[in-house]
């Protein structure tokens, strides 16, 4: 130790200096943080401000319309659509890059004073005769005081041409053909009259099934594919009820009734409502005493002006007020609240299952501090893409804690529409092909489908070998001859035999006048003989019409195309979702 004094000295000299440079820089505040952006795509970071804001215009839109707040179930559905946008607007716009796509400022100036203005100019700018005013366009473009908005303008325009010439790049390449639109035409007005005859497999007894062991596992180890299984949690949960308790309701028919002196002093009835925040409005009708409700009759034995006693329905508390009398018509007001927890209700709840969280996940374990507060404990199964859970309804909240759990990890307390709500997860199951022992039933059900089917068919080829018209075949096999009038051949359900796409398709490539070979549907198999064919004469598809098939075809192969497309766009691309680690 003494022959080393000098080394160790030096080095702890070292070290200490070391220590003290990375802390005037922040690094161990740094590391602390974690990531300093809410995700990114592609190396492209995304705030949590643009995120927020998102957010934030969802909440105000959605209050706008509905006079409410958002609830905590609503708002996780909008955090996962703000996050979805935002993640397909980078892939779009770096895709974009990439492709060269840019827009210069002539094609912005276009937009703006051209002979087409683009739409937000003209929803901004255009006087009362229809005209554009472009004064008033060149004075926000150029006055300082209108900068901001010249700015955002500018980026307005700007992305909606990008866009535009983006959407048309792809449809370059999405040609709608003459031959395209002249099919479609033909499938649309061709038509046929059939007769056919149906062997449904239902009648294939159990007992003429053959079904086994090996059959079923070399059935499975073909059809894997089939039976895979997207990541899976088992959980359980306690929940403490939001619903009005009996006291609550007694302190809304109070409230309610403490009204009713005011309510029929007042000169206006309109203003007494909207004060008192009824959630009934103001109505100015008359109605019949005849289709007043049956809990509404008591406003007919009302004098003008008077006020009735507190009605209870199933969700409300009201009052009624008679306002007029005319013949044998009344106009009433009413006065009402919604039946439903009070605050403190609301409070408590939140209070109780807050405790329960704490000492759950700091103290005891969810199963003891349960069993010790005499709450129930239920348990249920959640598949990940899929926001249903029997037994608590539809959940984003829930399915975003899942989804970024472990084993035996307990939840923060979260809020659904009519109570909060604590879990634990009790066993993740990662995606993979589900085992056959857990299929089996399903393995089963499908092969004696399978050769019900095949039975079937071998069945009528057999009776069609031996009787080639379909009178002896249906005198033969004790069948009916159906018939059906004007098919399509765009159809899909065949009146009389169901959803039958593959039969009419087979239908439609027969000659007038022949009698199909065995053919196999979803429910049946089927001989067909097409009775009478008429088909669509292209020299009635006029100009009109083939822009019109030619604008739709075109659509639907835009939409078909740009949603596979975004989906592989998110599927090569590297997204960081750090949502759950800085907004827990």
């Amino acid at each position: 130790m003494r022959n080393s004094t000098a080394f160790i000295l030096w080095l702890l000299i070292g070290s200490f200096g070391l220590l003290w440079v990375l802390a005037d820089v922040n690094f161990f505040d740094a590391m602390q943080a974690g990531p300093n952006a809410l995700g990114a795509v592609n190396g492209e970071k995304i705030s949590n401000e643009e995120y927020q804001s998102r957010i934030q215009y969802y909440s105000n839109a959605y209050s706008q319309q509905t006079g409410n707040s958002l609830s905590a179930e609503m708002r996780a559905n909008y955090e996962n659509q703000a996050w979805n946008e935002l993640v397909n607007a980078r892939l779009i716009n770096q895709k974009m890059d990439e492709l060269g796509i840019t827009v210069s400022d002539q094609e912005i100036m276009d937009m703006v004073f051209g002979e087409n203005p683009a739409p937000i100019i003209r929803q901004n700018f255009t006087r009362e005769d229809g005209t554009i005013d472009r004064a008033a366009i060149q004075q926000v473009l150029s006055s300082s005081e209108f900068t901001q908005q010249a700015v955002a303008l500018e980026l307005q325009l700007r992305d909606q041409r990008r866009q535009q010439k983006l959407n048309n790049y792809i449809s370059a390449g999405l040609q709608v053909t003459e031959s395209e639109v002249e099919q479609e035409f033909i499938k649309n007005n061709t038509t046929a009259q059939i007769n056919f005859i149906r062997f449904p497999y239902s009648e294939v007894t159990e007992q003429e099934l053959e079904i086994s062991d090996r059959a079923l596992r070399e059935y499975y180890n073909n059809n894997r594919e089939r039976y895979t299984r997207d990541e899976s949690y088992r959980f359980q949960y306690v929940t403490f009820s939001k619903l009005p308790t009996a006291a609550d309701t007694a302190q809304i028919i109070e409230d309610i009734r403490s009204l009713r002196t005011a309510f029929a002093e007042t000169e206006s009835d309109s203003l007494f409502l909207a004060r008192q925040a009824s959630t009934t409005n103001y109505r100015s009708t008359f109605v019949e005493v005849d289709d007043i409700r049956d809990e509404f009759q008591a406003v007919t034995n009302l004098e003008v002006g008077e006020v009735s006693d507190v009605i209870v329905t199933g969700s409300q508390v009201a009052i009624l007020k008679k306002e007029e009398e005319r013949g044998n018509e009344i106009k009433f007001q009413t006065m009402s609240y919604n039946i439903q927890a009070l605050p403190a209700t609301i409070d408590d709840a939140n209070e109780r299952a807050s405790d329960f969280e704490f000492f759950a996940s700091e103290e005891t374990s969810f199963q003891e501090e349960a069993e010790s507060r005499e709450l129930e404990i239920s348990e249920a199964f959640a598949t990940k893409g899929n926001n249903f859970i029997s037994g608590l309804g539809s959940s984003q909240q829930i399915m975003n804690f899942l989804e970024s759990a472990d084993e035996e990890d307990i939840s923060d307390v979260l809020e659904l529409n009519t109570e909060f709500v604590v879990l634990e997860v009790i066993e993740v199951t990662p995606e993979g092909f589900r085992p056959f022992d857990e299929v089996r039933t399903q393995v089963e059900n499908m092969v004696k489908i399978e050769r019900r089917k095949e039975l079937t068919q071998q069945k009528v080829q057999e009776l069609l070998d031996q009787n080639q018209t379909l009178a002896r075949l249906a005198e033969s096999s004790e069948k009916e001859i159906q018939t059906v009038n004007n098919l399509r051949s765009n159809a899909t359900v065949i009146p009389g035999a169901g959803r039958e796409p593959m039969i009419v398709g087979a239908v439609f490539s027969l000659n007038e006048g022949e009698t199909s070979d065995v053919l196999t549907g979803n429910s049946a198999v089927f001989i067909v003989e097409v009775a009478e064919k008429m088909e669509a004469d292209l020299a009635n598809l006029d100009q009109e019409t083939r822009r019109q098939i030619r604008l739709r075809l075109e659509q639907q192969k835009l939409q078909e195309f740009s949603s596979i497309w975004l989906e592989q766009l998110r599927e090569e691309a590297k997204i960081v979702d750090n949502r759950s680690r800085l907004l827990q």
